[in-house]
């Protein structure tokens, strides 16, 4: 069975392994079809990628995990991330809400939901899982490009307990629906 990997800034997927954050805001790579960034897998391993990352992009508390990549040619998947719920963000004003529950500052969520003039973006909650040892793979061609899923063919991986229990998943759930629904939520 096929694995697939989702390309996320390392500095967000070390948030998310850590539980410093469990939402994603996503709308694509440049190479992605005419239609965008789609939820495709609801259970994928976050591969980190150093293209790209941008520290102004990045709220003050999380530019401090910016780093040069520490294995270039060698792609380290750290942990299994498994959507616990998914939304099309079509308002700016609701994706610029989010903004306490991740690791982009509100520029950057304005970027993303106005890139290619389509307004909307995907937020993830995630369910992330740390691999008891993390997956260490060749960069092949097939993987380099700015796309989002990175198939990786039939993988071997055992993930750890998640870092944040179901309990805290559930309040990010309920704080990202509020929030979403025009309420400002509990604070993350």
């Amino acid at each position: 069975m096929t694995t697939f990997a989702l390309k996320e800034w390392d500095t967000q997927c070390q948030a998310l392994t850590s539980g410093r954050s469990a939402l994603l805001i996503r709308k694509g790579g440049i190479m992605e079809t005419h239609e965008g960034f789609e939820v495709e897998h609801r259970a994928f391993l976050l591969y980190p990628t150093f293209l790209h990352q941008n520290p102004a992009e990045l709220r003050p508390e999380f530019t401090g995990l910016l780093r040069d990549d520490p294995e270039p040619g060698t792609i380290v998947l750290p942990a299994l991330a498994e959507v616990v719920a998914v939304h099309r963000v079509e308002s700016l004003e609701q994706a610029l809400a989010l903004e306490p529950l991740q690791a982009l500052t509100a520029g950057a969520i304005e970027r993303r939901f106005l890139y290619r003039n389509r307004p909307w973006v995907h937020a993830l909650l995630l369910r992330v899982r740390p691999l008891a040892a993390p997956l260490r793979l060749p960069e092949t061609p097939e993987m380099l490009g700015c796309v989002s899923w990175v198939p990786l063919g039939d993988v071997q991986h055992q993930a750890a307990s998640p870092v944040l229990g179901e309990a805290e998943l559930g309040r990010q759930r309920a704080i990202l629906e509020g929030r979403l629904t025009g309420g400002s939520g509990a604070e993350p």
